[in-house]
């Protein structure tokens, strides 16, 4: 770059449309100084050496000094463009302050002291006898020359000074403001140009890491440093990362691998006949280089993995190798750099072209504790090449990315441990109990909080029966995904225990209070019996249910409201309703209901309407389905009604008919077995179900033999046909039976042995009264059709 030298003393500035002498200080040449006499001796109608009219001719200047300024302020004082004056010289500048072509030190342009008239000055510093350089009048904003002092003279003619031998323009000439109103700017290269390329360089690094930094994840992070990169810094990019990234402390074990992650280029090549046809006819690589003997990697066919650049998608860094020193080394270095001239084809791959000089840079990408991959900036011949102070930008980028990135994973891992916490703490899948089909959604509060104590809960009981949970505990942190967790793992042991619904609640109410004392949640307990339509519900603090009826009418159920559990020392009350065949209840959380925008009343009024809304457009003969029901209850929320995790669980009760139902009470001594068995080979008979009968008898059987044997209280058998054939007996004793193996000398203990092998299921579950042990056995096929 030029570089403009003044004298020691300091920038000279230049009036509105000056020249500069040879050495750049934006003086007239020496010739020049003759017309400044002279123009200032006829202006004022005589002698030049009237001392009147030289005073006369002070005035003048004075008044042309102080008129209008051009926009970089008053004329005299820098101009437009000058901003302060020209750059300083280096010290090792030629001839600052001397005279050229007389190599005689001068005193510079010195201004005038005050009293002294511009002819004065001319001459020398006042009190001294040696002589003084001589000033150089500057070209005036009309054109003519300018004294020291501000004079204009139109005897001057306007254009760039000659230099000393008068043969045109110095090297360093600044160029003069169109009109004569423009001012003096710097010539390219110069040192205003450096300060405005340093000021770019740090507006694009500054708005690059803030585009960099607004990603959250991996890949909007990548994305940004290629967005904001190309094309403003180079034009292709390619960024490798770790494959596996490390997360936090961990060690890397294996072989270190990086991937390309993401490539981003200016542009697309669609054309490509040309060049592949000359590279098939026997042109290589080299030979696409232009003229300058670069090679043009934009007019080469780029097509790789991420379909743009032809670069290996897999590199595996060798311990020791050019590509492991460079990285190691941390800082971006050039792709012409000895330390680099190996790396690049050993992370690109040897068919990937790359640019000669230094049109290339490879930036390691640092994290926190380790290098964690690699972005390689590519430029085209037809751009200048990169600069030294690049190598800072590309620090920066590859810094503010690496520990973007390195946030960027830890905080996947933490998404991905709240989701796994989230979906452990809630069921994998619905039961499908008898006479009853279910339906759930779960919806977090944000992206951002993935984890709630939102949870919901069917836990199938004894009798066919199944128990209905939805529960809320208080905030969305991993501390109360963490009580949600013991609460419903503790409502899951009490509900197998086969306790009333007020009962689970005042149990679970003890439990949050063991836990802590600021552990406060909302819970719905119901309990649905498919053989009697019924359905018992306890309610600590939460929001009542919704039914929907097969006939389209939604009815808000009313239910004691209770206290949260948490509270302690309060009693929870029960109500038990009739569960129509056909109906459907919808339990939820408060996140459904209330909002910001709307209370939690106003809420569930929209509920029921868009229940009953919905209930009509399916028709009013049959019930909506469950998942499109689940769909269509989440879109009323819209937007802001978002404040809160959501937990919703749909049931819809088909029951069981009366006459698929067989039930008996059988007292505890011998003859219980074979009344048993005629009593099931009845109903068999009854159901057209023959076929199991001799299963049947030997199970039932077995399973009433050893409950007459424990049991102090009439005996219950039931058969229930649904789509399997279930039995269940209860009794009045607590122990539960196990199955052992017998030995060949036992006469007894084979009974479950043979319960296990014929029938499709069986257990065992203990009530507040004693237990029931049940199997079901699968129903026979229906016979086929006859044909004609």
């Amino acid at each position: 770059m030029t570089e403009y030298p003044t004298s020691q003393e300091g920038p000279q500035p230049a009036a509105s449309g000056g020249g500069t002498d040879e050495a750049g200080h934006g003086k007239a040449p020496l010739a020049a100084t003759e017309a400044v006499r002279t123009h200032a001796a006829g202006a004022g109608g005589g002698a030049a050496s009237d001392p009147e009219a030289a005073a006369a001719v002070d005035a003048r200047a004075a008044r042309s000094a102080a008129g209008p300024a051009g926009p970089g302020g008053p004329a005299g004082q820098g101009g437009p463009a000058g901003q302060g004056g020209l750059p300083r010289p280096r010290r090792d500048a030629a001839a600052p302050g001397e005279l050229p072509g007389t190599g005689q030190p001068g005193q510079g342009a010195a201004r005038p002291r005050p009293g002294t008239s511009a002819l004065d000055a001319s001459l020398g510093p006042a009190g001294h006898g040696g002589p003084a350089e001589t000033p150089r009048p500057r070209t005036g904003s009309g054109g003519g020359t300018a004294s020291p002092a501000g004079t204009t003279s139109p005897a001057s003619p306007p254009g760039p000074a000659p230099t000393a031998d008068g043969e045109g323009p110095a090297a360093g000439t600044l160029a003069s403001g169109a009109g004569g109103g423009g001012g003096s700017v710097p010539a390219p290269g110069g040192a205003d140009s450096a300060a405005r390329r340093e000021a770019d360089r740090l507006r694009f690094v500054g708005a690059a890491t803030r585009r960099i930094a607004r990603g959250i994840d991996l890949d909007e992070i990548v994305l940004g440093l290629c967005r904001a990169t190309v094309p403003t810094f180079s034009d292709a990019i390619l960024v490798y990362l770790r494959d596996p990234l490390p997360v936090g402390d961990e060690r890397p074990v294996g072989p270190v691998v990086l991937r390309l992650r993401r490539t981003d280029r200016l542009r697309p090549i669609d054309d490509l006949t040309d060049i592949s046809s000359t590279i098939g006819a026997g042109m290589d690589l080299a030979g696409a280089a232009g003229a300058t003997g670069e090679l043009d990697f934009s007019q080469l066919p780029l097509v790789g993995p991420q379909g743009d650049l032809p670069a290996a998608e897999l590199c595996e860094i060798r311990p020791g190798g050019a590509l492991a020193e460079v990285l190691r080394g941390v800082r971006p270095v050039f792709g012409s750099s000895p330390a680099a001239r190996p790396a690049l084809p050993e992370l690109l791959g040897l068919e990937h072209p790359l640019p000669r000089g230094n049109r290339a840079v490879l930036a390691p990408l640092r994290g926190r504790r380790r290098v964690i991959g690699a972005a390689v900036f590519l430029r085209s011949p037809e751009r200048p090449a990169f600069e030294p102070n690049d190598l800072l930008v590309a620090a920066q980028l590859a810094t503010h990315t690496a520990l973007g990135i390195d946030k960027a994973v830890l905080y996947g891992r933490e998404a991905y441990i709240a989701d796994e916490l989230q979906r452990t703490m809630l069921p994998d899948g619905l039961p499908q109990p008898t006479g009853v089909r279910l339906a759930s959604r779960y919806l977090p509060a944000a992206e951002t909080a993935r984890v709630g104590g939102d949870w919901y809960d069917a836990i199938p009981l004894p009798g066919s029966r199944v128990a209905l949970v939805v529960g809320d505990v208080m905030g969305h942190s991993m501390t109360s995904a963490a009580i949600m967790g013991q609460l419903r793992t503790t409502a899951q042991t009490l509900a197998q225990l086969d306790l009333p619904p007020a009962e689970v609640l005042h149990h679970l109410d003890e439990q949050a209070q063991r836990l802590g004392s600021d552990r406060m949640a909302t819970c719905l307990y119901a309990v649905y019996d498919p053989v009697a339509h019924r359905i018992t519900i306890a309610n600590a603090g939460h929001p009542p249910p919704v039914l929907l009826h097969l006939g389209g009418r939604a009815e808000v159920l009313r239910v004691p409201p209770g206290a949260p559990i948490g509270v302690g020392g309060v009693d929870f009350e029960a109500v038990e309703l009739d569960a129509p065949a056909g109906a459907t209840l919808l339990l939820y959380t408060d996140g459904l209901v209330e909002s910001r925008l709307r209370d939690v009343w106003t809420g569930i009024e929209q509920l029921r309407e868009r229940l009953a809304t919905t209930a009509q457009l399916t028709g009013l003969d049959h019930p909506p389905p469950l998942e499109a029901l689940c769909d269509d209850v989440l879109d009323m929320l819209g937007p802001g009604d978002r404040d809160d995790d959501i937990a919703l669980l749909a049931a819809r009760f088909d029951g069981i008919a009366p006459s698929d139902v067989a039930y008996w009470f059988l007292d505890p001594e011998e003859t219980a077995p074979g009344r048993a068995r005629r009593f099931a080979r009845r109903a068999l008979t009854r159901w057209g179900l023959e076929e199991l009968s001799d299963s049947l008898e030997l199970l039932v059987s077995e399973v009433v033999t050893n409950a007459v044997r424990y049991a102090e209280r009439p005996v219950t058998l039931r058969l229930l046909r649904t789509d399997v054939l279930r039995c269940e007996v209860g009794d009045d004793s607590p122990q539960l039976p196990r199955q052992r193996r017998a030995r060949d000398t036992d006469e007894g203990g084979r009974g479950l042995f043979l319960v296990n092998r014929l029938a499709r299921r069986w257990g065992a579950t203990r009530l507040s009264s004693g237990k029931v042990v049940w199997f079901e056995l699968p129903l026979p096929p229906a016979p086929a059709p006859e044909r004609r």
